[in-house]
């Protein structure tokens, strides 16, 4: 029996890939976004599964239209994935409050008012600062992070976990922390996806930081997701997600090896290191909620790259994100 699912926005990047996996599972999907642009998702399904979701235009910082909506969907578990990224709230923090916290607590009011079973929302890797020793990190390290973005996730932890105490909604926070895939177009981790891309269309890209991250397939994020809506047990967790920890120099000979030979050497890297934690350990998820899965570096690399491929070849690459890449530089 197919079950609804209300997904906040689902027009970004993981948003996208986790109402892929609703459809191709046979479950509704209700889309509530401030976005009426579907080109992610169009990159990611094709046409008859776009035609499958439902449509709901909204502000995430609209307490009433939120509320509605959710009424409106019936649904009993939400995904919530609305926000705004690093540079945004950089730049305007009152805005980045507004979306990354506000929003947060208008999802979490109106998952209250209608009963909903649990509320599934991202936080991030960014309520963490550096460790000194670089071993994995699990959830009981401490928070320091270095940006607004990391300080607002950190909030939403805290409001999530009052919400559960005062009114017994169930909740879970996922912390992601470096994602790849199609669709990843925005902020500074989206380089290495972007660098697949412009190679795949012999244009070199400089992939702007340096040092090891946690690199994960975005398909596997959104697997976690729909993991902790679909069983996670009562309370207010948070959970840490781990792909594969590894140099950016390696990133950069995987995609090579994934490319054509005439395509290889045009992607180049250097800069600081991403400023967090190298590598969060994955135990608790993994023994709370079960298995998740755990792509290979070089196959996640290489079903980017095919995709990619697919959509050139079709005529549907998006490319207005490296567009403004080579204006920026000129």
């Amino acid at each position: 029996m197919s079950e609804t699912y209300f997904v906040t926005g689902a027009q970004g990047f993981i948003g996208s890939w986790v109402v892929k996996a609703l459809l191709e599972r046979g479950d509704v999907a209700v889309v509530f976004d401030r976005s009426d642009d579907p080109r992610r998702l169009a990159a990611v399904m094709d046409g008859e599964a776009l035609a499958r979701i439902s449509f709901v235009t909204g502000d995430i910082t609209d307490r009433r239209a939120v509320g509605a909506a959710l009424e409106s969907s019936g649904a009993r578990r939400v995904i919530h994935l609305a926000g705004v990224q690093v540079p945004t709230c950089k730049a305007d923090p009152v805005a980045g409050a507004m979306v990354n916290v506000v929003g947060t607590l208008n999802v979490f009011e109106a998952a209250r008012a209608t009963g909903a079973e649990r509320v599934i929302y991202a936080s991030s890797a960014a309520v963490f600062g550096m460790s000194d020793d670089g071993a994995p990190l699990d959830e009981s390290a401490a928070h320091a992070p270095t940006t607004h973005y990391g300080v607002f996730k950190q909030a939403n932890e805290g409001n999530a976990r009052v919400y559960f105490l005062d009114h017994g909604l169930s909740s879970v926070a996922l912390r992601p922390y470096t994602v790849y895939g199609v669709g990843r177009d925005t902020g500074l981790t989206s380089d290495p996806t972007k660098a697949m891309k412009s190679a795949l269309l012999s244009r070199p890209f400089h992939i702007r930081f340096g040092g090891a991250t946690d690199f994960q397939y975005v398909a596997d994020t959104a697997a976690a997701f729909l993991a902790c809506a679909d069983r996670a047990p009562a309370g207010a967790h948070v959970f840490n997600l781990h792909g594969e920890t590894t140099e950016v120099a390696q990133m950069v000979r995987v995609i090579d090896e994934a490319l054509p030979p005439h395509q290889r050497g045009l992607v180049t890297f250097g800069g600081a290191p991403i400023p967090m934690a190298l590598r969060l350990s994955d135990a608790a998820i993994r023994a709370t909620v079960g298995a998740v899965p755990s792509t290979p570096l070089a196959d996640g690399v290489r079903e980017t790259i095919k995709r990619f491929t697919e959509l050139r070849d079709g005529g549907r690459l998006d490319t207005s994100d490296i567009d403004a890449e080579r204006s920026a530089k000129v």
